[in-house]
């Protein structure tokens, strides 16, 4: 494709010349490592390194056009100087891939909590009814049936539009997150559908306050066509607050809650069936949700109301959903030999471990053991707002650790000790080797008793403990002699 074409939307620092302008571009690639003979490279600016460092590089690969955003002369080949490359990046790869998002039913959904799990079901509820789906996320992408690895909730622009120009599926299900939108991983991308789950505590290590935090998540709605619609949770107050500013902008929302002017009401939740009672405009309809805990009832609800616009009808998604067998790491549970109940679940925030425990309350836990971590170099600030909410719900604690990243481990255990110390609560124990935390609460566990382990749901370890298992199910398994036992969620 000639650069012209790629350049239409973009404000460039210098003219550009016709014999530049005219020179075909066969590939784009923003790693160096990617590019091949007569590639152009976006040089980014990232939080690790800055691609401009590696600009020779690209160059010695057989790159024929350089895009960046500093002030650089005396290449080899053509040079152009943007105001963001992230952005230019974004608008570049659309242009390139002829702007796939448009040829898509797309749905896009943001959200703290519970956009994984949403995804998931919706996806099941498409695919009962015919719809072919591919998935873009955190655990995950599936494109034309095929499983790819996922790197980041959200994939790089380049790689996003590139997994929607390969797909041949007529839906695409996009997690976003709030790194993506402000990294602009979904620039010009748009969508049919965008979700927004919920708002809680979290990533204010990346983002300036909540404030911040809910303006990057309402980005991407500004991703809306020009027909497209909202689905928005208002029983929370960021979610409330959503649906007023989309409303004032002319959006259509279909807002969903239990006060009397939401689209979608909820007349009432049965948490002992995992059933829900809403009203649908003039229709009044009984929807199970296979996943214990309101929170999933809330995530079912969203691809029921995403399914209802897509223009199935009620009665196929709820038989679909009825279907569902759940999703990995998402509050998958199995009964133990000894008549224990054992969960492993993503949570990693206040809100989300209060749901998990809160459920195994509900379905009649005689104690809760909770088992559960703190990232390193990951937002500090909700760590003891997590502890508050364990010391008050569960039975019995237990600190241990979680991905270290940078941070050693001498450091993490201090802090978990410290921690720990604030409460002085004799129901929480630091034991630091994730294993044998969870080995702990097992052997220790008694009939009727619901072990929560949190934070890391499917992901592999990031470090070696003394049990040699590479994931909190992994571990659960060994510890119980490897018999295979009866996972759901």
């Amino acid at each position: 494709m000639k650069l012209k074409n790629l350049l239409q939307e973009i404000s460039t620092a210098s003219k550009v010349n016709s014999e530049t302008a005219n020179l075909i571009i066969r590939g784009i690639a923003d790693s160096s490592a990617d590019v091949l003979h007569g590639y152009m490279f976006v040089a980014i600016n990232g939080f690790n390194q800055d691609g401009h460092q590696f600009i020779l590089e690209a160059i010695e690969k057989g790159a024929c056009l350089i895009v960046g955003e500093s002030e650089i002369s005396d290449l080899t080949v053509p040079y152009i100087q943007v105001e963001n490359s992230r952005k230019a990046l974004g608008i570049i790869a659309n242009k390139f891939y002829g702007n796939p998002s448009n040829q898509k039913l797309m749905i896009g959904i943001t959200g703290t909590n519970g956009k994984t799990t949403t995804s998931y079901i919706l996806k099941h509820i498409l695919e009962s009814n015919g719809k072919s789906c591919s998935l873009i996320g955190t655990i995950q992408n599936v494109i034309n049936g095929r499983v790819k690895k996922s790197a980041n909730t959200t994939p790089s622009s380049l790689d996003l539009h590139k997994l929607i120009a390969e797909s041949k599926d007529e839906v695409v299900i996009v997690e976003v997150s709030s790194h993506g939108l402000s990294q602009h991983r979904v620039q010009g991308i748009t969508f049919d559908f965008c979700l927004f789950t919920n708002l809680e505590h979290e990533h204010l290590d990346y983002h300036l306050s909540m404030e911040d935090y809910f303006q990057t998540k309402m980005l991407l709605f500004d991703h809306l066509k020009e027909a497209g619609q909202a689905i928005v949770n208002t029983d929370n107050h960021w979610g409330k607050r959503l649906a007023k500013v989309l409303q004032g902008k002319g959006i259509n929302v279909n807002s969903i809650g239990q006060s009397t002017n939401n689209k979608v009401r909820i007349l009432y939740f049965n948490v002992k069936n995992s059933t829900i009672f809403l009203e649908d405009g003039d229709e009044l309809n009984l929807i199970f949700s296979p996943m214990h805990g309101i929170h999933n009832m809330y995530n079912t609800l969203m691809a029921y109301v995403s399914a209802r616009l897509v223009g199935l009808s009620e009665d196929s998604i709820i038989e679909s959903v009825s279907n569902f067998q759940g999703v990995e790491g998402r509050f998958e549970k199995t009964k133990l030999s000894n008549g224990a109940t054992i969960v492993v679940d993503y949570a990693h925030t206040a809100e989300a471990i209060l749901n998990c425990l809160t459920t195994a309350k509900r379905y009649g836990a005689e104690r809760v053991i909770h088992i559960f971590g703190f990232r390193g170099d990951r937002d500090q600030s909700k760590r003891q707002e997590m502890l508050t909410v364990t010391s008050g719900t569960s039975d019995q604690y237990i600190l241990t650790l979680d991905d270290l990243n940078s941070v050693p481990q001498s450091e993490m255990i201090e802090m978990l000790d410290s921690l720990n110390n604030l409460y002085g609560n004799e129901r929480g124990l630091i034991i630091p080797d994730r294993t044998l935390a969870i080995k702990w609460a097992i052997e220790h566990s008694n009939p009727d008793d619901w072990i929560i382990v949190t934070g890391k749901g499917q992901e592999i370890y990031q470090q070696n403990y003394r049990l040699q298992t590479n994931s909190d199910k992994d571990t659960v398994l060994y510890i119980t002699n490897k018999k295979k036992h009866s996972w759901s969620s």
